[in-house]
């Protein structure tokens, strides 16, 4: 696949992640996984990256997530209601599973089953805004409308409920409204990338290097929280 040459007009991806489970590692290792309560970078990389096609550890793949990196990212968190005065409470499940063919600190196959936990978000909404070059969130856009692989929030037993795709925007404020109407972003819970220590004092191992199975390498990202907040 050869990537587009990018403009350096920059437009506004917007995506509705929503499903009856989600979950979204950054610190998860060995038989804890854990959920973050908000979308990963890394784990929406892996959304384009499965609507576009693109194998692990690919040539492809290095070059989109080169890319994409350059991207900045907004997650909100959105509350979700059915038809209640009372929004619905996002909360954490711990399942657990059992595994075989595991490795131990020395290296050798471990045959026996081991137990795993691993968390997932129950009743979550978010919304994401991806800010990034026109032609770069062109060919994502027209992946996921048509993805060629499956895709799921986080993990492959998260399914979203809604189409993924939201809409592409030429304005931070027409791509923000797709997602929470005419409400202002201040009410929200949100999450945003930002450039130094004195913006944001969260850092997160989340945005993708490589995904290659034997090989999945992280960079570090700044980010500023936000906490949702009542206008009269």
């Amino acid at each position: 696949m050869g990537w587009c040459n990018m403009s350096s007009e920059n437009h506004f991806l917007a995506l509705r992640l929503e499903g009856p489970l989600q979950s979204w590692g950054f610190d998860s290792q060995y038989n804890r996984r854990n959920t973050g309560l908000m979308p990963t970078k890394s784990g929406v990389a892996g959304i384009c990256c499965a609507a576009l096609g693109l194998p692990r550890g690919s040539h492809d793949e290095h070059e989109f997530l080169s890319m994409f990196c350059s991207t900045k990212m907004t997650a909100i968190a959105i509350p979700k209601n059915r038809g209640e005065k009372k929004d619905l409470s996002v909360r954490r499940l711990q399942d657990y599973h059992t595994v075989q063919n595991t490795r131990r600190a020395g290296g050798a196959i471990n045959n026996d089953c081991v137990l795993t936990y691993r968390q997932y978000l129950t009743d979550a909404v978010f919304g994401v805004v991806i800010e990034g070059e026109q032609a770069l969130l062109n060919q994502i856009s027209t992946a996921l409308i048509d993805p060629k692989w499956g895709v799921w929030l986080g993990r492959k037993s998260c399914i979203p409920s809604a189409p993924v795709f939201a809409g592409l925007k030429n304005k931070l404020n027409d791509a923000l409204e797709l997602l929470i109407g005419e409400k202002h972003l201040e009410e929200f819970t949100w999450q945003g990338e930002v450039e130094n220590f004195s913006e944001g004092r969260d850092s997160l191992p989340d945005s993708p290097v490589s995904f290659a199975t034997e090989k999945r390498t992280f960079a570090p990202r700044r980010v500023h929280i936000h906490h949702a907040t009542n206008i009269g």
